[in-house]
């Protein structure tokens, strides 16, 4: 059985940093690609943050220079560092664990949410 565990938002001011933690399971963690996405009412899912099996990052334009994705494989964990936070990153935070190449697979976490608010 296959578990995402995301861990780590809540309420934080403008400018505040939080680490969001998503702990996996039921896979080999080691050979997955995995990413954060967020997403907030009435908008599609959009990826963040990606990190490859060999630990190669993605950031998208919006979060570059704030967010950092990091993994952890002796802990089956990939993390998101967000720094500088804006109103505009509060969102749903999800964790997303792939594997492109046989045997494929997609998986997602639950969700947290982190709001940025005064």
């Amino acid at each position: 059985q296959v578990q995402l565990v995301e861990s780590g938002g809540g309420l934080v001011q403008p400018g505040g940093s939080l680490r969001l933690s998503c702990a996996a399971s039921g896979i080999i963690f080691s050979g997955a690609a995995m990413d954060w996405y967020r997403q907030t009412p009435g908008k599609e899912r959009e990826l963040v943050a990606g990190i490859s099996n060999i630990g190669t990052t993605t950031i998208v334009d919006s979060v570059k220079g704030r967010f950092t994705i990091s993994r952890d494989n002796a802990k089956n964990t990939v993390y998101l560092q967000m720094n500088s936070l804006k109103p505009e990153d509060t969102a749903v935070y999800y964790c997303n664990a792939r594997r492109p190449t046989t045997p494929r697979y997609d998986y997602w976490g639950q969700g947290t949410q982190v709001t940025v608010s005064s």
